[in-house]
């Protein structure tokens, strides 16, 4: 199976001959991927070097012209180094654009701390009107991608090297409920399902599937959550990023929020993806256990045996 990242570089050079106003602005990294398609528009496909602030600067004035632009690099040099960029340059001039990363938390351990951003959707959340697209598969991610840069708005696409096993639909700003159960609603955000569908099974739990989670999807999880009020949110960024979210959505009635994800603590030892996954408690045999504790295993236990 190919990567996102494979399928956003295949996506984004049919996009570009299929889509007038399309560009796209690199800052060196998937240069390569890109080299057939700069051949073919070479004016509408831009690679600035290293300078990621450029790389949103230029995306904003393209924007500002009428095309739709698509910037890409990894996460940490497209959200985190360029933040004021982002934040004047699309919000504050009210335009619209795409940025898709690569990356995400901890793809490339052995790149270092400067290739990691667990805080990039956090930090995108400071900022006002900004879509968050958090595919779990290839096949979401071509779908994520089509949908953003044929709209106007303020889209982040935020690719992972990690893959679920089975691509889902893709079901707008809604969450897709996978199964349902008495007791707390688990939210999988991503690449995250597979752990949780793992870590749950068996558990009087609902699981729902996310993979746009800005706007946040306060009508499924109210359902979902039901009279108990109790929600996990399993996110493979910064643990906590949508608990203020969820906690909106339930505002109204007694509930509990539990934010699973990477913790604030770094890792300095840098390993592999799955060591980092189970060094964040984001392993199935972690999660059920995190799950289980919060909802209360005797709960659970009882909701199975009625």
């Amino acid at each position: 199976m190919d990567t996102m990242r494979d399928r956003f570089i295949a996506t984004t050079s049919r996009l570009l001959d299929e889509e007038p106003r399309t560009a796209l602005v690199l800052a060196e990294i998937s240069a390569a991927g890109f080299e057939q398609a700069q051949r073919r528009h070479p004016d509408r496909v831009i690679n600035v070097g290293i300078r990621e602030q450029l790389l949103i600067g230029a995306g904003g004035g393209i924007a500002l012209s009428g095309m739709r632009p698509i910037m890409h690099t990894f996460a940490s040099f497209l959200v985190e180094r360029p933040f004021e960029q982002v934040k004047l340059d699309f919000g504050h001039q009210n335009t619209g654009g795409v940025l898709v990363s690569a990356g995400a938390s901890y793809d490339w351990p052995a790149g270092g701390f400067t290739h990691m951003s667990p805080g990039d959707v956090a930090l995108l959340d400071t900022l006002d009107g900004w879509t968050v697209h958090v595919p779990g598969h290839p096949d979401e991610a071509e779908a994520l991608l089509r949908h953003a840069v044929t709209g106007d708005g303020r889209v982040y696409v935020r690719l992972s090297q990690q893959s679920n096993a089975e691509a889902r639909p893709v079901t707008g700003d809604r969450f897709l409920t996978l199964r349902e159960g008495g007791g707390p609603a688990v939210v999988a955000v991503g690449p995250m399902l597979d752990n949780v569908l793992a870590a749950t099974e068996g558990l009087d739990v609902s699981v729902l599937y996310a993979t746009t989670v800005r706007p946040f999807d306060r009508e499924t999880v109210r359902a979902a959550a039901g009279g108990r009020g109790d929600v996990v949110i399993v996110e493979p960024y910064l643990e906590g990023t949508s608990t203020t979210a969820a906690n909106d959505a339930l505002a109204d009635v007694p509930h509990r929020v539990l934010g699973l994800g990477v913790a604030r603590r770094e890792l300095r030892r840098y390993g592999t993806i799955d060591e980092h996954l189970a060094a964040h408690g984001l392993d199935p045999v972690s999660l059920r256990a995190r799950i289980s504790a919060f909802a209360g295993q005797g709960a659970l236990d009882a909701h199975r045996r009625s």
